[in-house]
């Protein structure tokens, strides 16, 4: 109930909207109950058993007192124009009215298309919101494959089984209580009974759907799971091919398709049960009000006239409509909900990284960034324990050590793409958590070891962030990252596609792209994680240049594991396990013959 209320709250831009929807459908609902009521007046013409009122009587709210006004004006028609042109006037009046009727539902209908679709968009963007706003270390969990499912499947359920219930919702309410209201005009016991009838369906239908929405989660999360693996699979196309390994891969995919098969054919299977068994339930109250009403109209006391239990029947039969609606939609809600909490759990998720509401604002470094006794989990285990440094401006610190030492990690606390478990991270003296995120990141330019490129052109990846870059600026920095020769051999230079995740370049061009891009921004401070390991020789050596001249007067962190690149770091600090156990020039740690001196033994021999 938590999760459909937190959708429902989704409708409040849309009011104006829902206020039209209800308007329209109650204006359908009192047109259906003309149309319907209608069937007395026929029928008594057809059958000539149409009683002659020669005298209308004050108007009040009741069974007798609108039959005999209406009765009043039939007697006028007939006796004017005859029988049968009063048959072709109902027949006339029936058509209108029912034309009234379906042209209100439709503009009811009209108004939900936008609710429906504006809720769908709205709940992507407040995902996709979340997404870019939730700190890094909550996707060292989570699987790409699942987040694009909630984002789409999901969203798309939500859509299709709560909104379109929510259509339902707003319209069948209206129509059974309007038709509830004439049904105690015309009969007070009846419709007395009627109640005692339709609650006992309701639970029925209710204790069916009761497993629907567990299921339904179950199936969700496989289907994410599938979209993982679909994922993966791009992803790791080649390492597939080159190992032999389609069939394994393959069976792998058939098993979690396969369970997604069975949770899909329970759920669908009682999906499908709904409309039968709510018509069958639906016919068993007719057959059993008609028998009770039957048994009124034919025992020897009683105020209930034929013409009347016919109405009384025919409004009924219309009320079993709308119910069987309510039935679908539970099963459809409990589907949805599935969904929604799937939804929540991105919605829901902590953010960590939480700018104050009068941060401090930044324009440049002056003087260093100091990290004081930091320490940093992920879950249980400590990946960072007891970090103190201090990075000089101008001055670049090399971290250095074996993977999984948590290099990279220290360095994404720089810019907070996760903020420290304990400890201080400082830039001038002032912790990071006061600064205001955009201008903190504004002072970085950040080259990742693997190349992160869009699918765009080569001029957007390289202005990416950078708003109002002229060409002749990308160019500049297109020529000191040793790209511009290859960009302009392509076939439209700059305005030419680099491909999805740039795989239309080699390992050393995407590269080379990455540090345009850092290279245009300019920034004080530069985090380069191990930005010339997926060049060749010569390109290494032409990019290893261009960052050196980079780096002049500014402040950078390097993340190396040729130790041949940081060979003039000011500072070499070496991290195992999450501490660092030395630091020191080049020469300074060779001498010391430690965790450096044999680092740089086994890549040297």
């Amino acid at each position: 109930m938590k999760q459909f209320i937190k959708i429902v709250k989704l409708l409040k831009p849309y009011l104006g909207y829902c206020s039209r929807n209800v308007l329209f459908n109650i204006l359908s609902a009192v047109f259906a109950l003309f149309s319907f009521t209608m069937i007395i007046p026929f029928l008594g013409i057809l059958f000539e058993n149409q009683p002659y009122v020669t005298e209308p009587v004050p108007f009040k709210l009741s069974a007798e007192g609108i039959e005999q006004n209406f009765g009043y004006y039939m007697t006028l028609i007939i006796e004017h124009y005859g029988k049968a042109n009063a048959l072709l006037f109902v027949s006339i009046m029936v058509i209108i009215i029912t034309l009234f009727k379906n042209g209100f539902k439709y503009l009811a209908n009209y108004y939900m298309a936008p609710i429906r679709t504006g809720v769908e968009r709205d709940l992507r963007n407040n995902i996709y919101d979340k997404i870019l706003r939730l700190p890094l270390s909550y996707y060292s969990e989570a699987k790409k494959g699942d987040i694009m499912s909630r984002i789409s499947v999901d969203v798309k359920e939500i859509e299709l089984s709560i909104m379109s219930s929510l259509e339902i919702l707003f319209r069948d309410p209206i129509t059974i209580v309007l038709f509830l209201g004439s049904m105690f005009i015309l009969s007070v016991h009846l419709t007395l009974f009627v109640l005692v009838l339709l609650p006992i369906s309701g639970l029925i239908i209710g204790r069916i759907g009761k497993n629907l929405r567990s299921t339904s989660f179950r199936g969700q999360e496989k289907m994410g799971t599938l979209l993982s693996f679909i994922e993966e699979t791009l992803t790791g196309l080649r390492i597939i091919k080159a190992f032999n390994a389609e069939e394994k891969v393959i069976q792998r995919f058939n098993s979690v398709n396969n369970y997604y098969t069975r949770i899909m054919n329970k759920i669908h299977r009682r999906r499908y049960l709904a409309p039968p068994l709510s018509e069958f339930l639906g016919t068993v109250a007719l057959m059993v009000l008609m028998w009770y009403g039957g048994t009124l109209v034919l025992g020897d006391v009683t105020s209930l006239s034929p013409g009347t239990f016919i109405a009384f029947i025919v409004i009924f039969s219309q009320i079993i409509t709308p119910a069987k609606g309510f039935s679908t939609a539970y099963f459809n809600i409990q589907k949805g909900l599935a969904s929604a909490e799937r939804v929540d759990q991105i919605l829901d998720a902590p953010i960590t990284v939480i700018e104050k509401q009068k941060p401090v604002p930044i324009t440049g470094f002056n003087n260093s960034i100091e990290f004081r006794n930091v320490y940093f989990k992920y879950e249980n285990d400590f990946v960072l324990e007891n970090i103190n440094l201090t990075i000089e401006k101008a001055k670049t610190v090399a971290l250095v050590g074996k993977s999984g030492g948590g290099k990279s990690t220290l360095a994404d606390l720089i810019p907070r793409f996760m903020d420290v478990t304990s400890g201080q991270l400082l830039i001038d003296g002032i912790p990071l958590e006061d600064y205001r995120l955009y201008d903190l990141r504004n002072l970085m330019g950040i080259v990742n070891q693997q190349p992160i490129l869009f699918n765009d052109s080569f001029f957007n990846n390289i202005a990416f962030g950078m708003n109002g870059a002229s060409k002749e600026d990308v160019i500049a920095a297109a020529k000191v990252a040793n790209a511009h020769n290859f960009i302009m051999e392509t076939t439209n230079d700059y305005n030419t596609n680099v491909g999805d995740a740039g795989n239309k370049l080699s390992g050393g061009e995407k590269q080379r792209i990455s540090i345009a891009r850092a290279v245009l921004k300019n920034p004080p401070i530069l985090v380069l994680d191990e930005a010339t390991s997926a060049l060749d020789t010569e390109s290494e050596s032409l990019v290893q240049e261009a960052i050196l001249n980079l780096m002049k007067n500014r402040t950078s962190i390097v993340i190396a594991h040729r130790l041949s690149t940081i060979k003039h770091a000011d500072e070499i600090c070496v991290i195992h396990e999450g501490k660092i156990v030395e630091r020191g020039k080049h020469t300074e740690l060779l001498k010391k013959k430690g965790y450096y001196y044999r680092l740089h033994n086994l890549q040297m021999f």
